[in-house]
């Protein structure tokens, strides 16, 4: 097998990894706070990913006190903040709809980028950036767009809207600091200060828990979003980016919402209007159509 195909076949797998964290986050949701949940799986992904980050880095795995700040950022935006809109968000709103919503991340990265970092869209790149919100609008109403006017609208979809933003600023913010990390590095510290910051808000709760009557079925759903998509699914990205090239390696991540849908409807006994699926597929067409324009 060649080494593309391989790389091609892994990154199918990753996008199932990550499209199975919104399934297993709706499950987590029902019996753990969005906190506990968000600092058990930085906590096991830490632990996971600490051991693979120092044997790749060798000498160079320890971070410098300079850069302590960096990693704190991030993981205060990018793991902390995401996640608690993520979990949230599930508590709210099917896991189907927030995956829609969540896929036009890169839109939201590349405004952001355009206001922080002084970079420039093609008029096909805004052409797209506006069909993608357009869907978006569609799937927050409903396709009753009087429920926009007068802002009656789902609060899981807002949160879910409010938690891909925060993702879109934690990649302005990493684009800016990667010459201080490589990207393995400063993800496993992300993960190391996430769970540090959490644990004194957590402590208490997590002592408190009855864990008999919640079961082991949250506890397996954080174990998997730490160790699927958060460690194998990063670590096979970026084998995958190497390989393939960010771009191709990207295109991949278009297929989280369709995935995560037919699990939602297989697992979680999610029922889809016709609609939504039309508006999940402006969305997502929008959304491969800007990536695949020149820079």
């Amino acid at each position: 097998m060649k080494n593309e195909t391989k790389m091609t076949l892994l990154m199918l797998m990753a996008t199932v990894f990550w499209a199975g964290a919104f399934i297993t986050g709706k499950m987590g949701v029902y019996a753990l706070s969005p906190l506990v949940l968000t600092f058990l799986r930085m906590f096991f992904a830490a632990i996971i990913i600490f051991p693979i980050m120092v044997l790749n880095e060798k000498d160079n795995w320890r971070i410098k006190l300079s850069s302590v700040k960096y990693a704190v950022l991030t993981a205060g935006v990018g793991m902390i903040g995401y996640h608690m809109f993520f979990f949230y968000a599930l508590r709210y709103t099917d896991a189907s709809k927030a995956s829609m919503i969540n896929a036009v991340n890169p839109l939201l990265t590349a405004l952001m980028a355009v206001i922080f970092l002084g970079e420039k869209l093609t008029p096909r790149k805004i052409f797209f950036i506006l069909t993608a919100f357009a869907g978006v609008v569609l799937t927050l109403s409903n396709w009753n767009l009087q429920r926009i006017i007068s802002f009656d609208l789902n609060l899981g979809d807002l949160l879910m809207l409010c938690g891909a933003t925060m993702w879109a600023t934690y990649g302005i913010i990493v684009k800016r600091i990667m010459p201080f990390f490589t990207p393995l590095k400063l993800t496993t510290y992300t993960f190391v200060f996430s769970a540090i910051m959490l644990f004194p808000f957590t402590a208490k709760e997590l002592i408190s828990l009855d864990y008999i009557r919640i079961g082991w079925m949250p506890f397996l759903a954080v174990l998997y979003m730490a160790i699927f998509p958060s460690v194998i699914g990063y670590t096979i990205q970026q084998m995958a980016i190497k390989e393939l090239g960010a771009r191709k390696t990207a295109l991949f991540i278009n297929l989280v919402p369709v995935i995560s849908t037919i699990f939602a409807i297989i697992f979680l006994g999610e029922k889809l209007f016709k609609l939504n699926l039309v508006s999940g597929a402006i969305i997502i067409v929008s959304v491969i159509l800007f990536r695949k324009q020149k820079v």
